[in-house]
């Protein structure tokens, strides 16, 4: 037997349980991750809150728990030539990571992603970085982000902000990140200029950038694309990942699925280069996953979550 988060019915940190299940293994083409490490993302949350929301990455009850994890290949299947055991990975399996063990196919399918881990980055950081670096590296790349923009970052201090804010800087443009004022310490340390969100934020924008913004990327909501939209910045240059698949304007939807090939390597490159800091704001042993989606869904949390086992 091994162990795994399961929820049996929608709703809140509450129906997370941790149970014994049967141990998993690895069949042709696939491998089995022994987990160290998953990180919580709030895409996880609201699938196990939200049916709708369920409903959208084809998830019904009962299930497992969570996208991110690392970890160490300890079987791999007959003709599995990509992975040996082992080998430290990391990667995405939806709703299946919080768990000791999981099985993903290789090549992996459209809802498993698998990685190798490079030396000098530990499990703990690379379960941050399937869904919140792919899906900034993905929101940037849909606005053709490049040297000399004036780019807005709405939402800069979550999960995913903190990635976008410096892969933005890393491409030569200036980032002004929306955020609530207790956070603009953390974020001013990774090069971000700061306006707070809320009513008003145009004129603030305004104020800090009077020659204008560029491009625009809204990781929380609607009000950074519809904002930029006001500001002038040209729908094809504004991003969303969170307003559903009819955007305001006429803006670009993406997610994490949507990163170009290469941007993982990219992003642990910038990684062991000291050009990115992946801020882990806490750890929590799987048995408190309770406690840790309380603190994910509150929405306060500057940085990346992580549960270990």
């Amino acid at each position: 037997m091994s162990r795994a988060v399961i929820y049996e019915t929608f709703g809140g940190p509450e129906v997370l349980e941790l149970r014994e299940v049967p141990e998993p293994h690895a069949g042709p083409g696939e491998v089995r991750v022994r987990v160290t490490a998953a990180g919580l993302n709030p895409m996880d949350w609201g699938i196990a809150s939200r049916p709708e929301a369920a409903a959208q990455f084809g998830i019904t009850v009962p299930s497992g728990f969570g996208y991110d994890f690392a970890g160490v290949v300890d079987e791999v299947g007959d003709s599995v030539t990509d992975f040996a055991v082992g080998e430290r990975v990391y990667g995405g399996a939806l709703g299946r990571a919080v768990a000791d063990f999981v099985v993903v196919k290789t090549p992996t399918v459209a809802s498993e992603a698998l990685w190798p881990t490079p030396e000098g980055i530990s499990d703990e950081v690379a379960a941050t970085l399937p869904v919140a670096g792919m899906t900034a590296a993905a929101a940037l790349a849909a606005i053709d982000l490049r040297a000399g923009d004036t780019v807005l970052v709405g939402g800069a201090a979550g999960g995913v902000g903190v990635f976008a804010v410096q892969l933005a800087k890393l491409a030569d443009a200036r980032v002004i990140g929306t955020a609530s004022e207790s956070t603009f310490d953390f974020l001013r340390q990774l090069g971000t200029e700061l306006v707070t969100y809320g009513p008003g934020l145009a004129d603030r924008v305004r104020t800090l950038a009077p020659e204008g913004v560029t491009a625009a990327t809204d990781l929380f909501g609607t009000e950074t694309a519809e904002t930029a939209l006001a500001l002038g910045v040209p729908p094809e240059r504004i991003s969303t990942i969170a307003a559903g698949p009819n955007p305001p304007g006429g803006v670009r939807a993406t997610g994490g699925f949507d990163a170009v090939p290469g941007a993982a390597q990219r992003i642990t490159d910038a990684i062991l280069a000291g050009e990115i800091t992946v801020p882990i704001a806490a750890t929590f042993p799987i048995e408190k996953i309770r406690d840790a989606v309380t603190q994910q869904a509150g929405r306060h949390v500057h940085g990346k979550l992580v549960i270990t086992l």
